[in-house]
């Protein structure tokens, strides 16, 4: 598999623990985080804990600059080795979804991992979301920061625009969006 798209990659991976191995589970993604997080082109983890959405399974999700930088980590004898840890840790098989630059934003939990929508439709959603986060926050906070410099408020608006969009905005509107965005 190759990132023909390049930019960043995401992964996504659910398993579930075997009962009374929670704590061992969770020890166990402590040290994944951090083995990876000094490979070139990491940039985060997150990890969900077992609920109805996730279908009761850990989601452990991190992401790479590139589909190389995240292969090579895939690929690593440190991976390897760590991933021999969890016999009898868990249960059942695996389940891994990569995304690739925006697709993560558009990540349903009970959407199969090969469903796309089409580049056109995730543009469409992300610049009606962008424009209207980004409108709202100008509308919110504009005047407030007009006497900062321009970098700063750059950064706020950007930061503030990205955490909203990623945890706020964008899992509502594909939720909402789910029939029109993952039809053929």
């Amino acid at each position: 598999m190759s990132n023909d798209l390049g930019g960043p990659v995401t992964v996504s991976i659910a398993r579930k623990a075997v009962p009374g191995r929670e704590a061992d589970y969770e020890a166990w993604v402590s040290r994944v985080t951090a083995a990876v997080s000094h490979w070139p082109g990491y940039q985060g983890v997150n990890v969900l804990r077992p609920a109805a959405a996730t279908e009761y399974a850990y989601v452990t999700i991190y992401r790479f600059s590139s589909w190389e930088q995240c292969h090579a980590f895939e690929k690593s004898e440190e991976r390897a080795r760590l991933l021999l840890e969890l016999d009898g840790m868990v249960e059942g098989e695996h389940e891994v979804k990569r995304v690739t630059g925006l697709e993560f934003w558009f990540d349903l939990p009970e959407v199969p991992a090969q469903i796309r929508p089409s580049p056109h439709k995730m543009a469409l959603v992300v610049t009606v979301v962008a424009y209207g986060v980004v409108m709202s926050l100008n509308l919110l906070f504009g005047s407030l920061l007009a006497g900062f410099p321009l970098w700063l408020k750059a950064l706020f608006f950007v930061t503030a625009q990205v955490l909203l969009m990623t945890y706020v905005f964008m899992p509502q509107a594909t939720r909402l969006l789910r029939g029109w965005l993952f039809k053929a």
